[in-house]
């Protein structure tokens, strides 16, 4: 069962054609990965189904909902949450704060309850605050509430980033780079926490990673991107040895890609 379906998106900047055509289908509750050399359209691919930005061509279909003109707080209220490959984190709060944040969307009090303490505001701060302390002990972050997010070391700051992510409940979970910058023993680290947002959340993971032994360890189809254009899609294995893509790789990244 699919919960993402693209169909031939397309998006355009001016005269340079980002994301060109581009179908693919995400099954539900799986790891799938978007690879492809620099440049490729995939963080432009990423913006779509966020509500970013809009395609000028075709539909993006998630869990039977058009994504089309919805907003980015809209599209995060059905169910996909994000991350981003520079790390966009509130610097001077706590990493307490920032899971709250990520809260918001499923919120229900509003102005009037606030400003009037009503016993319903105070449970659901009481509730928000329990599953803020929560997340950061499932990401593992516990006992790091009240630093400043710009004080955590580069991977923490990564696993709150995820934390906040989760925050708002999300069925998909879009990884950009989630590995970026990280040593090998984090990057191993990552590799298995992803795996449990699968399998002990339940949520489906669609990722973007430049690090092909990342990918090709974790992800149970691949799609690879070349200009904006999909030139193939596959299991690891099929993807690994494919003429156009090892075609794509040679003389910019085939290093990274083990070629």
């Amino acid at each position: 069962m699919s919960i993402l379906q693209a169909t031939r998106v397309t998006k355009r900047f001016g005269g340079l054609t980002a994301v060109n055509a581009v179908s693919l289908r995400v099954t539900e509750k799986s790891i799938a990965s978007i690879i492809g050399p620099n440049g490729a359209g995939k963080t432009t691919f990423f913006n779509c189904i966020a509500g970013f930005y809009e395609p000028e061509e075709g539909e993006l279909i998630f869990n039977g909902y058009s994504l089309t003109g919805r907003r980015p707080d809209q599209i995060t209220e059905l169910g996909i949450s994000r991350t981003y490959q520079n790390i966009r984190l509130f610097g001077e709060m706590t990493a307490l704060e920032n899971v709250l944040v990520g809260q918001h969307p499923r919120l229900h009090s509003g102005f009037v309850g606030d400003v009037l303490r009503l016993p319903r505001t105070r449970r659901e701060e009481d509730q928000a605050h329990e599953k803020a302390r929560s997340l950061l002990q499932f990401v593992g972050l516990e006992g790091v509430e009240g630093v400043f997010a710009r004080n955590l070391p580069y991977g923490d700051q990564r696993r709150l980033e995820v934390a906040r992510a989760l925050a708002s409940e999300p069925s998909l979970l879009l990884l950009d780079e989630p590995t970026a910058g990280m040593n090998p023993a984090e990057t191993t680290e990552m590799i298995e926490f992803i795996r449990r947002l699968r399998d002990e959340l339940g949520i489906t993971v669609l990722l973007i990673e430049h690090d092909m032994k990342v990918v090709m360890s974790i992800s149970e189809q691949i799609s690879v991107l070349d200009y904006g254009t999909k030139i193939a899609e596959g299991t690891p294995d099929e993807v690994q040895n494919n003429p156009q893509v090892i075609e794509a790789y040679l003389g910019r990244q085939s290093a990274t890609f083990g070629i």
